[in-house]
């Protein structure tokens, strides 16, 4: 998709406070309001913006204990690909679920309260899923970076 460079801008403005106005988006994009929100609302119906989130701080919700867990499944068949990814969106404890290549399937991305929150999740959920072979975990000793803004470069 061809993006012009105000468009880029704009993006970008977004993906840093969505909650800004339309005004004042404007007035750094050296365009009218009308513009803006006619660029934003073109945006949104070629599905380049699809939806408009809260970013929640997981520190003071209790949920900033952080784990990657990689998985990986009995085998690559396509019934136990389906069931897996099917059965790993219900749970809310995982914030993100990738499909990757290397030694292990997938990646998971989990906030949790604590390491008996973990334990209890691995317990209880994960291990009951059919088809896994084997897990492995690391947990975060420190957020570097985390940041939701793509590069439209």
């Amino acid at each position: 998709m061809n993006l012009d460079p105000k468009d880029r801008q704009l993006l970008l403005l977004l993906q840093e406070d969505s909650k800004r106005t339309t005004k004042s988006m404007a007035a750094e994009l050296d365009l009218s309001v009308t513009a803006v929100f006619e660029r934003i609302k073109k945006l949104e119906k070629l599905k380049v913006i699809n939806k408009y989130v809260a970013l929640v701080d997981r520190k003071l919700i209790r949920k900033d204990f952080m784990v990657l867990c990689h998985v990986k499944l009995e085998q690559h068949r396509k019934e136990y690909i389906t069931q897996f990814e099917r059965e790993i969106t219900q749970f809310p404890e995982v914030l993100e679920c990738f499909h990757v290549s290397g030694d292990y399937d997938y990646i998971l991305k989990i906030a949790l309260k604590d390491i008996q929150e973990y334990r209890e999740f691995m317990v209880t959920k994960l291990t009951n899923l059919q088809h896994i072979a084997s897990t492995h975990s690391s947990f975060m000793i420190k957020e570097v970076k985390s940041t939701t803004v793509v590069n439209l470069e």
